[in-house]
């Protein structure tokens, strides 16, 4: 259980900002060989985008306070990040797995006003595709 609740975590965090690596825990308890493939998939799933939700939260309110001094980006910035959203739209959510634009990505998708549900569908897609790709070939060299 405290495997799960470690994998949860670590995946939750892992679609934030902050620097986790929620594919080598992964990794690592498939190499134990002590827990179900699928059970571990699933865990690492649900909290990377449950991680994804909130990065789609505070892009959906963060546009509220674009005026404060602390914002972290131009309205120059916003304005590109718009353009491009609207070009390439919300199938470059199924980009939400990527490294370094990933997580940003859904922070642009909240700010874009993306309805949730198709967030969370192609968000899922990736994630889940991610995590299955990793196993199959984490299995396969073990």
């Amino acid at each position: 259980m405290i495997a799960y609740v470690f994998l949860f975590s670590s995946a939750l965090v892992a679609a934030s900002v902050f620097p986790m690596q929620s594919e080598a825990v992964l990794v690592a308890f498939l190499a134990t060989d002590r827990h179900s493939v699928i059970a571990l998939i699933t865990v690492a799933t649900v909290g990377n985008v449950l991680g994804s939700v909130i990065n789609w939260y505070f892009g959906r309110y963060l546009s509220g306070f674009r005026k404060r001094r602390w914002f972290p980006s131009s309205d120059e910035q916003l304005e590109r990040a718009q353009i491009w959203y609207r070009h390439y739209g919300r199938w470059s959510l199924l980009g939400s797995w990527l490294p370094v634009v990933g997580d940003p990505l859904t922070v642009v998708a909240g700010l874009m006003k993306e309805p949730l549900v198709p967030f969370v569908l192609l968000v899922t897609i990736a994630k889940v595709t991610r995590y299955v790709l990793l196993a199959a070939i984490a299995l396969a060299w073990f």
